[in-house]
């Protein structure tokens, strides 16, 4: 079998069981076994494939038609342009939470030497994206997994950053010995009853939000108290359909901040931004 024969195959066999973007599916998974690029992977698609790695490949499409994500099949995923170590044991970055990357660089402009605290950080995906665009901040990612947090020193040694980024175990931000001036911090905002429709490869900790997907952004909220300086931010990335409730969420708790929402490329509000010190009107 070839390589075009088993990428248009495979190709087939997703479609059939309606996972989304077959192509790409396809050839991450034929890489990964193949463990070349996808220049080469392209340039001769007539070449023939061993017969233990068409073996390997049609196992591994098995795997992905069950509902395994790719990601954790290859132990790959790509974030902001970075390659990234993932397993079962954390959430797989999605491209949207590159717009919390993106407004945390933004904001982080304001503050040349900025201490930062990633809350929730799984794999480190965030943290690390940061940390390699922010070479003079300081930069803390906390989580409340001891597991999550083995894969994000992984992930920091692989890039280099692993004395720049603190990883600290505890819930939130209480494991923080100083106050910061920026939070981000893409937490589970799944409610309960989406997570019951969703696959169950992926650990529930860090996709459940409770009855309405917001008990731990809300929890986060009520713990910034003095951990944030009075001109830093609180940068939070939400689920769809969350703004207004989140909004209405960071009145009460600060009635005189200055609140901003910024939406991803689909036009979903996707971020919202909380500084604790409004500016003058």
């Amino acid at each position: 079998m070839t390589h075009r024969q088993a990428l248009n195959h495979a190709r087939e066999m997703l479609a059939e069981a309606n996972i989304e973007d077959t192509p790409l599916e396809s050839e991450l998974l034929l890489r990964h076994v193949l463990q070349i690029s996808q220049v080469e992977l392209y340039q001769d698609p007539e070449r023939e494939i061993k017969p233990a790695q068409e073996k390997n490949f049609w196992a591994l499409v098995k795997r992905r038609l069950s509902g395994e994500p790719t990601a954790y099949i290859t132990g790959h995923r790509e974030f902001y342009g970075l390659d990234f170590y993932v397993d079962p044991r954390v959430l797989i970055p999605r491209p949207e939470s590159e717009l919390l990357v993106e407004k945390t660089l933004a904001m982080a402009q304001t503050h040349p030497a900025a201490s930062i605290a990633e809350i929730g950080t799984g794999s480190g995906a965030i943290a690390v994206s940061l940390a390699l665009n922010l070479p003079r901040a300081k930069i803390y990612a906390t989580d409340i997994s001891e597991s999550a947090l083995k894969v994000a020193l992984s992930n920091c040694q692989r890039h280099g950053v692993e004395d720049r980024v603190h990883l600290l175990q505890g819930d939130m931000l209480e494991p923080l010995p100083e106050a910061v001036d920026i939070i981000a911090a893409n937490l589970p905002y799944v409610s309960q009853a989406e997570l019951s429709r969703l696959s169950d490869f992926e650990p529930e900790l860090a996709r459940n939000g409770g009855a309405d997907g917001l008990a731990q952004i809300e929890k986060l909220c009520r713990q910034v108290g003095n951990r944030l300086h009075p001109q830093g931010f609180l940068l939070l990335e939400i689920g769809q359909g969350q703004e207004r409730a989140v909004t209405a969420l960071l009145r009460r708790l600060f009635p005189s901040a200055g609140i901003e929402i910024f939406p991803d490329l689909s036009g979903i509000a996707r971020v919202v931004s909380l500084s604790p010190t409004a500016p003058p009107p």
